[in-house]
């Protein structure tokens, strides 16, 4: 009868571990001054980091990911407005007392307590230094030359590890504000077709900024074998493909 306690209190300790590593996607680690940075891949534009202890959800979204078995979140980032980055039940699933919210001003309407973060603007949030950057379309419209991710509603973000910036840029193109951006150590860059950036953008782009580190993201049906082959050349820069569709 003892064993059979044993064994079942064991078991309660074990699940949500089982859960979770029944759940994990792909991750990387990223070595900085300030300590190794782990990046797991959830799909799509959501992505998880984890850095002494703290948990960053970035556009967490439920079709990607069980959020209910990932851990919960110190600080979850919203770039923008759009379901596909802003999912309340995934926000609800990882969200515990003291957990910091940011993003755009629109995107705010629909979360609760919510720090707004305008393009330009820079917080220190739950220890962590983060940028709002600019993030929006030049050339792809929706009908009636209405650009799908308008100039000044969603953001960018950079986040500050030590010496260490990692870029993720939202739904954007090529714009001119990411010549500011030049040198930063790890760029998330969407190439997704006619949201975001098309393999020509991603391309410019990825010579603007030079990061050491290149994750194209936001995929959705494009051709990674052609990214690859596009980037494969790029002076001082690696491209890591990622299931990131």
């Amino acid at each position: 009868m003892r064993k059979m306690f044993l064994f079942i209190c064991v078991l309660a300790l074990l699940l949500p571990v089982l859960a979770f590593g029944q759940s994990q996607k792909p991750a990387d680690v990223i070595h900085t001054g300030a300590g190794d940075v782990a990046i797991t891949f959830l799909g799509h534009a959501s992505l998880m980091l984890q850095w002494h202890g703290k948990v960053i959800h970035i556009d967490p979204w439920t079709a990607q990911a069980d959020y209910t078995v990932l851990p919960k979140a110190d600080l979850i980032l919203i770039t923008h407005e759009h379901r596909d980055h802003l999912d309340t039940a995934a926000i609800d699933a990882i969200r515990k007392p003291g957990t910091v919210i940011a993003s755009s001003l629109k995107a705010s309407a629909t979360l609760r307590d919510a720090i707004v973060l305008k393009n330009g603007m820079t917080k220190e949030l739950a220890g962590l230094r983060v940028d709002a950057v600019p993030a929006y379309n030049r050339v792809h419209m929706r009908s009636g030359s209405e650009p799908y991710h308008p100039r000044g509603q969603g953001n960018g973000y950079v986040l500050h590890f030590g010496a260490t910036r990692i870029y993720v840029a939202g739904d954007t193109e090529d714009i001119p504000e990411m010549a500011a951006l030049a040198g930063v150590d790890v760029a998330f860059l969407p190439v997704n077709l006619p949201y975001t950036m098309d393999i020509d953008m991603l391309d410019k782009a990825a010579r603007l900024l030079r990061p050491k580190i290149l994750y194209p993201y936001h995929t959705g049906d494009t051709d990674m074998n052609a990214v690859a082959a596009r980037l494969r050349n790029l002076p001082g820069v690696e491209t890591r493909i990622r299931p990131m569709r």
